[in-house]
């Protein structure tokens, strides 16, 4: 996407390539109706997360000197799916990890150790060698988990660049759950206990091998000033640290992610170019080109760029109330099923042959297939009137969505692909497999059914 292309007009193209994926995906089989066809599929739009890898990347090369060092790790938590990360690879991102599992991800997706980044509030031991032989930047969360570092690093030489993560207790969001830089969070060292910005900058001192400060002062829910803040905060340290031990020790500014996403409508706001501009009023020094930078954005990147589609199994009424059930509910959208009120989606109809749905609006509730009462994609939702066959479209759902399903009923998990639009139709790509029951027995421990016996 060019950088000055409107947000109206690519908002526009993801409405068009969204119908086309659709239609095609009912064309080519990947979701129908009847005995026996999918009734559920995911889909990600390959054009959409590489529009949203170049907004990023412009957003920053725009605002800093030419030359500076600058990584944008994707959040894998995000989506922690190898063609993903192997795409925004290729559109010139690393990636954030915060588990084995996640750094397994990115080795395998091709990610090289200098552009990946290892925050966790529980790194094992075994972690921090690994990261540390394979040269992985790393960020301790805690003085206990500093003090194994000291032991390692003076054991093995490393070309790991290592830093501290900071709480700068600047407050909370919307949502209590995902803020990370309240007075008690349970992460990194808080800025402003009493005595702790003179023990960093000691720790610091005695210390040269540490040389980033990080902090994750946003999420959804956080606004782009409470985020700022955090990042001033941290920069105004950096300057401390240096000042202290009388040279440029501290070199790079990990500065985090967390961009929120409006699920309630289709905009891109806030966008990069505002989350920089709101950075560049808090602390303009950050973009003299004094300090390498490292963000570590994740639901912003995808979230805009996943559809479910699923197929409406039955409808009835109870209380005077419409109910289309469907097979996509809290095992795909988790979150907005157990907190609503903070997570809220768009759900979209569609007819069966997947072109958009006209008619009177009716208020009814989009049901998913779980087997407690409060599985609702949609609650009192005004949309024309669906019916057995029709299909359900929930888009924004590229992040913490399909590629993080959650068990509940031992609902499997179905299959993700990518597609492309170009002058010859809409192609897809298999970005995972729909799950089968031999892979869901063998998880519930299938293999061991006499264990216990």
């Amino acid at each position: 996407m060019a950088a000055d292309r409107a947000p109206e007009s690519s908002a526009q193209d993801a409405v068009v390539r969204r119908d086309l994926a659709v239609r095609a995906a009912v064309d080519q089989g990947l979701i129908g109706g009847g005995d026996g066809d999918e009734p559920l599929v995911c889909l990600l739009d390959v054009a959409g997360i590489r529009a949203s890898a170049a907004a990023l990347t412009a957003a920053f090369a725009t605002a800093l000197p030419a030359g500076t060092p600058v990584l944008h790790a994707f959040a894998v938590k995000a989506a922690p799916l190898v063609p993903v990360l192997r795409l925004l690879a290729d559109a010139g991102l690393g990636c954030e990890v915060a588990s084995p599992g996640e750094l397994a991800l990115a080795r395998a997706a091709g990610v090289p150790p200098e552009r990946t980044v290892l925050d966790s509030p529980a790194k094992t031991p075994a972690e921090l060698r690994e990261a540390l032989a394979l040269g992985i930047a790393v960020n301790a969360d805690n003085a206990q988990e500093l003090a194994r570092l000291d032991a390692l690093v003076g054991s093995a030489p490393t070309r790991s660049p290592l830093g501290l993560r900071i709480n700068p207790q600047t407050g909370a969001g919307a949502i209590g759950a995902l803020s990370t830089a309240t007075a008690t969070s349970k992460f990194g060292f808080a800025l402003r206990d009493a005595g702790m910005r003179e023990w960093l900058v000691a720790a610091y001192r005695d210390r040269p091998w540490l040389t980033r400060l990080h902090v994750h002062s946003g999420s959804q829910g956080v606004p782009l000033a409470r985020m700022a803040e955090g990042v001033r905060e941290v920069h105004a340290l950096a300057g401390e640290i240096n000042a202290a031990a009388g040279r440029r020790q501290v070199d790079t500014l990990d500065i985090g992610g967390g961009l929120p996403v409006d699920f309630t409508s289709g905009t891109g706001s806030p966008t990069y170019a505002e989350y920089v501009g709101a950075l560049r009023s808090a602390a303009p020094e950050l973009f003299g080109g004094g300090y390498g930078l490292v963000t570590e954005f994740g639901r912003s990147l995808l979230a805009r760029h996943g559809l479910v589609v699923t197929r409406v199994e039955y409808t009835k009424a109870s209380g005077g109330r419409a109910i289309a059930v469907t097979h996509a509910g809290v095992q795909l959208a988790t979150r907005t099923v157990y907190v609503p009120e903070a997570w809220p989606l768009r759900v979209l109809a569609y007819d069966a042959k997947g072109t958009p749905k006209e008619g009177p609006p009716v208020v009814q509730d989009v049901a998913g297939p779980a087997c407690f009462a409060g599985d609702l994609l949609a609650a009192g939702r005004a949309l024309p009137e669906l019916a057995p066959g029709d299909l359900v479209v929930v888009p924004d759902t590229g992040a913490y969505c399909f590629a993080t399903p959650y068990g509940y009923n031992s609902l499997p998990r179905p299959a993700v692909h990518g597609f492309m639009v170009d002058g010859t139709g809409v192609r897809f790509a298999l970005v995972r497999e729909a799950q089968g029951a031999a892979s869901i027995v063998a998880e519930a421990g299938g293999g061991q059914r006499d264990a216990l016996l």
